[in-house]
């Protein structure tokens, strides 16, 4: 990090931020990583986060901000579960967050519920105050109540479904953010993606369980031959990527197509972009990825806080710029690997072993390879159709191509793709990515990396 430094390295400034409003939670779910991972310094947290602790952080947002020339961020209303906080502290964090960044900077507010507590009333509150809503849950009943239950073991499905009619409704439409669902090999993949459709969300997050090379998630045996997780992924993908009109987006899987297609991906996932985003829980300390509790005990704590600390030093602490490194960042075994563009070495916390830390591949590693090579080829197959009825040539884009055809940075055809009489819905789904992959923007160059454990 230091010969990083001298080097000329400079960080990539935050552009969104977590806030754990409220540490506890009305469910007991039994993968949760806050409350079941071997990092239990959640009992030692202050319940709610008091309102010198928001007037600070949002003072800590709005320098950081105005130091980068930032314009435009997310803030996270989080938890636990945030509508714990009470109708009147959310309504005042929203209220000095925006005031404490004025009136030039364009704040895009959300909350993550578990939807328990999602009502009417809370929706009123949310879209007064600006805040869209994305909620967690796992399908149909028996698949949801499988995992997500209160601590009188009953489940939630039927008050998640409720509030979920609710927010789909016309009225709070528009604060509809979309839906989190933990992948559950048990579940049938089709009727799990389906039984989240019934919702129309505007976008579904499917998240890999959190695991790491020392507890394996559920069903996969490391370095075994069975990919379990691609292929339930696998499923989806068909199931969607085949549908005759786009129902909803598929974050992973959108962002799988993005990258392949020399897009960038719309999360940090997935792919070599900086991870730009902090945590600051209930008592104001500065943390990294939650998600590294599953790691071991202190493995998300920095030793920073918003009372002494700012955000730019909190940008220097090892964790969080081993984490901007891009490509020199990954192990040696990742930078190998022509996949590595597109899996971007797997989620961080996947990568941990004992004696090497985080610079490992991710324990999903042959899923995610297998998962890609699959999307690949049918995109190639897909694509290389839509060039040629559009264009009259056969060209193919990104990562499907062999290097400097139509790849990142080169000419993508002229004709539209997608929209040509006779393109089958599989193709027009292809279509619908390539045109809206996202630009892919070229990061500085990056001097020699050292190792990120290090």
């Amino acid at each position: 990090m230091v010969a990083r430094e001298a080097a000329g390295w400079e960080p990539y400034p935050l552009h969104s931020f977590v806030l754990k409003v409220h540490s506890r939670c009305d469910l007991a779910c039994d993968y949760c990583y806050m409350y079941r991972s071997r990092d239990q310094s959640w009992r030692t947290q202050p319940r709610a986060m008091a309102p010198a602790v928001v007037d600070r952080t949002a003072e800590r947002i709005a320098e950081h901000l105005s130091a980068h020339g930032l314009r435009e961020a997310g803030v996270v209303l989080h938890g636990g579960e945030p509508l714990l906080a009470g109708d009147a502290a959310l309504a005042r964090t929203v209220r000095v967050l925006r005031a404490a960044a004025g009136d030039g900077v364009k704040l895009h507010l959300s909350l993550q519920t578990n939807g328990v507590r999602l009502t009417r009333e809370r929706l009123d509150l949310c879209g007064e105050s600006g805040i869209r809503v994305g909620v967690s849950t796992d399908g149909g009943r028996a698949a949801h109540d499988r995992h997500r239950r209160g601590a009188d073991g009953r489940g939630s499905h039927a008050r998640v479904e409720a509030a979920l009619e609710l927010l789909a409704s016309a009225p709070y439409r528009r604060l509809f953010a979309g839906l989190l669902c933990t992948i559950d090999l048990r579940n049938d993949p089709v009727r799990a993606y389906e039984a989240l459709l019934a919702h129309r969300p505007p976008v579904v997050d499917f998240l890999l369980p959190l695991g790491n090379w020392h507890a394996p998630p559920p069903g996969l045996v490391p370095g075994g031959p069975r990919t379990p997780y691609a292929d339930w992924l696998w499923a989806v993908f068909k199931r969607w990527y085949e549908a005759p009109v786009r129902e909803t987006g598929v974050r992973f899987l959108d962002d799988v197509m993005a990258l392949l297609l020399g897009g960038a991906p719309r999360t940090e996932s997935l792919g070599l972009a900086p991870a730009r985003y902090a945590v600051v829980e209930s008592d104001g300390s500065l943390a990294q990825d939650d998600a590294l509790r599953t790691a071991y005990d202190g493995a998300a704590r920095t030793g920073l806080d918003v009372w002494r600390h700012s955000f730019d030093t909190l940008l220097r602490h090892p964790g969080i710029a081993a984490r901007q490194w891009g490509a020199d960042g990954l192990c040696a075994e990742c930078r190998a690997c022509p996949l590595h563009r597109v899996c971007g070495g797997g989620h961080y916390v996947t990568r941990y072993r004992h004696a090497t830390g985080f610079a490992n591949p991710s324990v999903y590693c042959a899923d995610l390879a297998s998962l890609i090579r699959r999307v690949r080829g049918r995109l190639a197959q897909d694509v290389a159709e839509l060039t040629t009825v559009a264009a009259g040539t056969a060209g193919t884009a990104g990562f499907l191509a062999p290097p400097g055809v139509d790849g990142p940075g080169g000419r993508r055809p002229g004709a539209p793709v997608g929209s040509s009489p006779g393109s089958t819905p599989r193709m027009r789904a292809a279509g619908r990515a390539y045109d809206q992959a996202p630009a892919q923007t070229p990061a500085p160059a990056a001097p020699a990396a050292a190792d990120p454990s290090s």
